[in-house]
């Protein structure tokens, strides 16, 4: 009787995962929309040097208005895909502060001066500790908070036209006025 039953074994164990799959279909399950414990919390504490100047940056330094929080690098094929979007978005007079997580200074400076720089501040990020105390999972993620450093949305890859236009874009007005 149990050598018969292993006969079916893959095929209960494929309806099982045929009914996980299912469900995570019927409830729009987005890969994307990875929970954040920071979300309604302040951005963490970090004492960590600015990319350009070199200086030592701490929470305090950062806008006293809505931002965007942009943790990327130049290891990330995704980021060089988001750039040039956020290049837009800081023309259009959005504040963008960018963490450059787990890079190396001279390609970032490269990239930046080959690219243009979004970015209002960049935190060099050199070790990842802002990244892990932010629970990032990699690059590009980007972080919505307010003027009093709370943190209000949370995304997991590209920042689009899409994107900003149908989610960030309200919440970031909402939290400048």
């Amino acid at each position: 009787m149990y050598a018969r039953l292993k006969l079916f074994l893959p095929l209960i164990v494929f309806a099982i995962l045929a009914v996980i799959f299912y469900s995570m279909l019927a409830k729009d399950y987005n890969p994307q929309d990875l929970p954040s414990a920071l979300l309604g919390k302040q951005v963490p504490q970090f004492s960590l040097p600015e990319l350009l100047t070199d200086t030592v940056m701490t929470e305090q330094d950062l806008p006293q208005q809505a931002y965007l929080l942009n943790v990327w690098a130049t290891w990330c094929i995704s980021c060089r895909v988001e750039h040039p979007f956020l290049n837009s978005l800081k023309q259009q007079g959005v504040v963008i502060v960018g963490v450059d997580y787990k890079d190396d200074k001279a390609k970032a400076l490269k990239w930046l001066k080959d690219l243009h720089n979004p970015y209002s501040q960049v935190i060099f990020d050199e070790q990842g500790s802002m990244g892990l105390d932010l629970g990032v999972y990699g690059a590009p993620e980007t972080f919505l908070v307010d003027k009093h450093g709370t943190i209000h949305y949370k995304h997991v890859g590209v920042v689009d036209e899409k994107l900003w236009r149908n989610t960030l874009e309200p919440l970031y007005t909402a939290l400048n006025q």
